[in-house]
């Protein structure tokens, strides 16, 4: 019964927003965070975690990830601040990543998305809808 009303609480959750965050949550996940508009993980610290959350990106609308040109190759970055606004310019989320990955669920529309590393930010546009899931990656030059 416990598993029923837990899988009932997370759709009802989770409804408002384009896709549906996993029920049965990975172990190896980092924790799902809520605000009024976004539901979101970031993380990819270590080979079980990252592969986790490869798993999970086909359940959020919205896959971000960062990284850095290096002279070795590319580099996953951490520390990214990430900052999500509408097209009115309100802010609905502005948090560091914890990791080279964050996930999340928006309501559809469009929102801008702003990512700055070390002093350097890339600003991208993306459209949300349930029809169409938003990946975009942040390279940095450095």
């Amino acid at each position: 019964m416990k598993t029923s009303v837990s899988l009932i609480l997370a759709f009802l959750v989770s409804a408002p927003f384009v896709g549906i965050a996993p029920v049965s949550a990975d172990d190896n996940l980092p924790p799902m965070h809520r605000t009024e508009q976004v539901t979101y993980l970031s993380g990819g610290i270590g080979l079980d975690q990252s592969v986790a959350i490869k798993g999970a990106m086909r359940d959020y609308a919205l896959v971000l990830t960062f990284v850095r040109r290096a002279p070795s190759g590319n580099e996953y970055l951490s520390d990214v601040l990430v900052t999500i606004t509408d097209m009115k310019g309100k802010t609905v989320l502005e948090t560091p990543s914890d990791g080279p990955f964050m996930l999340a669920n928006l309501k559809n529309g469009r929102y801008a998305i702003n990512a700055s590393y070390n002093g350097q930010s890339e600003r991208y546009i993306v459209d949300i809808s349930a029809s169409r899931p938003a990946r975009h990656t942040f390279t940095w030059f450095m």
